[in-house]
């Protein structure tokens, strides 16, 4: 089982930049090639029988595209995928902010 996960896992490898930019496409004229995030993980057991176990799983996130211009290709955000990554950072940061300035505060008190 561990060698099919190796196996599969190699094969995935070499597919890495494909996944990550995608087939351009025209839309109005315009070429464009959509980008995205893709990572994955695969493992296996060490057993040489069917119940080895093994696994694995990915993802991807469209980050953005590439499009085509007079001046060149430029890259356009996907405004949705940046308000995911920025959401929970602003989140942490007004927690931290205000657990230092109540820190303060109370420190002032006594």
């Amino acid at each position: 089982m561990a060698n099919i996960v190796q196996n599969l896992a190699q094969q995935v490898t070499s597919v890495g930049a494909r996944a990550s930019y995608g087939d351009p496409v025209s839309i109005d004229g315009v070429e464009i090639v959509p980008v995205s995030l893709v990572w994955f993980g695969f493992g296996g057991g060490s057993d040489n029988v069917e119940n080895g176990g093994g696994g694995g799983g990915g993802a991807s996130i469209p980050i953005g595209a590439y499009v085509r211009g007079p001046a060149g290709a430029t890259f356009k955000p996907n405004p949705t995928a940046v308000l995911a990554v920025l959401t929970p950072i602003a989140w942490a940061a007004s927690w931290a902010i205000a657990a230092v300035a109540l820190g303060t505060n109370r420190r002032r008190r006594h």
